[in-house]
Order: C-alpha cells, then sequence, then structure tokens
C-alpha cells in the first residue's frame, strides 16, 4: 500500500510538472524552461527515492548486528569521542575527577549507578561544574533497560544543545550499558536507523551490548522506523 502511495504520488507530481512546463515553452526560452522545471521534479524524485528507500529497510537480527560491532574499530581506551562532545567511557575515567575537570566535562550518565556498580553519584561531583544523571542497571540479558531509553536520550540530547557542554556516558567497562544507551540516543534524536547508530559508534570506539539489549534496540528501531514511514506518507499526501 505504500509503494502504491508513493507512485501515484510521483506520477501526478510529474504529470503537474510536464503540464506547467508545456505552458511556458516558447521558441527562444526553452533550455531555461527545462532548466528550472527540473529542480522541482529532481528534489521530488529524491524525496520518492529516499521514501523509497526507508520503506525497504528492515532491522537486522541480533547476528547480523553483532557482525556489526566486529567490523568496527579495535579502538578501546579509556574513553572515546563517539559523537561531537558525546563520549562513552569506563569506571576508571568517571572517577578520575581531576581527568574530567581537565577535559572539560559538563554532564556525566552514569549507566551503572548503585551501590554495587559505580557508586559515584552527584555528590561525588558536587565541588564540580558536573551535572549528574545515574540509571541503576545490570549488564545482564534479562534486564530491561528499554523504560530508560528515552529519558537518557533526553539528558544526553540536553546538555549537547549548548555547544560548550561535553558529556561522558560510562558503565563499568564502558561496552554494553553505556554504549546501549548512547545508540538508543542517536536513534531518537538523530534519526539514524540501529544500523546507523552501530556505525557510527563502532568506528570509534569497540563495544557490544549483551543480547538482550541488542533485542531491546532492535524493538525501538522497529518503532521509530515505522513512525517515520507514516510521517513520510502524511508529507506525502499533504504536497498533493
Amino acid at each position: 500500500m505504500h509503494t502504491a502511495t508513493l507512485r501515484i504520488w510521483k506520477d501526478y507530481s510529474c504529470r503537474k510538472e510536464s503540464k506547467s512546463l508545456g505552458s511556458k515553452m516558447t521558441s527562444g526560452d526553452t533550455k531555461t524552461s527545462l532548466k528550472n522545471a527540473y529542480l522541482p521534479a529532481k528534489g521530488l524524485s529524491l524525496r520518492v527515492q529516499e521514501a523509497e528507500e526507508a520503506e525497504d529497510y528492515c532491522t537486522p537480527g541480533a547476528f547480523e548486528l553483532e557482525r556489526l560491532f566486529w567490523k568496527g574499530s579495535p579502538q578501546y581506551t579509556h574513553v572515546n569521542e563517539v559523537w561531537p562532545r558525546l563520549h562513552i567511557g569506563d569506571e576508571a575515567t568517571a572517577l578520575d575527577r581531576y581527568g574530567l575537570q581537565k577535559a572539560g566535562f559538563t554532564h556525566v550518565l552514569n549507566a551503572a549507578h548503585g551501590r554495587w556498580n559505580v557508586d559515584t553519584g552527584p555528590d561525588y561531583y558536587r565541588d564540580m561544574d558536573i551535572e549528574y544523571h545515574g540509571i541503576e542497571a545490570d549488564d545482564v540479558p534479562t534486564f530491561d533497560l528499554s523504560v530508560f531509553f528515552y529519558s537518557a536520550a533526553a539528558f544526553i540530547d540536553a546538555a549537547l544543545c549548548d555547544d560548550h557542554n561535553k558529556i561522558l556516558v560510562h558503565c563499568a567497562m564502558g561496552r554494553s550499558r553505556s554504549a546501549t544507551l548512547v545508540l538508543a540516543y542517536l536513534m531518537i534524536h538523530r534519526n539514524m536507523t540501529l544500523v546507523d547508530a552501530i556505525q557510527q559508534v563502532a568506528r570509534n570506539r569497540c563495544v557490544l551490548p549483551n543480547r538482550g539489549f541488542l533485542k531491546q534496540l532492535r524493538e525501538l528501531d522497529k518503532q521509530l522506523v515505522q513512525q517515520r514511514r507514516q510521517a513520510q506518507l502524511r508529507d506525502g499526501a499533504e504536497e498533493l
């Protein structure tokens, strides 16, 4: 149904463009008219192509997603920048107050908050100009991290709205919990598919969320892709 709608939209627009072109053409301005008429038609064609590509996208399975991580960067230091001013790090990075201050971090998102995890909290940074947000999560496949996807993404997005800010998202190792939340942020606020988000992060840091977290990210991806498809159809209908 979606593909048929897109084709109708495309055919209608092409007929409309052709009619307009025919009424404008004369022997003296044929080339100019052709050039000017082609521009909107070309833009429309690109929009149709983008919509069709989005229609064809299908969330890969867990094994295919893991292969994307394996093809990524072998780089695994204490902390790596995976998106402008957005860093993924480990416990050692989070505990290094002097290092955080020297590096200019203004926000910390702890995906391993709690007494038995990385026990920092807002008091740990109380005399520093750092805004803290903690999520008490366990790195096990049965833990539902998805309930924190939107709140964590909102915290990251709010931090990055100011060009002077710099955020550290960490857990114990900086490989699973923190990476999962960063991937969710890129999907929710940067309109990336899960594949795009993984490629963005994996090229800058060696990460690998556990299978349970990958399953939750797949579900998020399906939801967001469906929402975007519906939005594209609405936009297409409005242009008719």
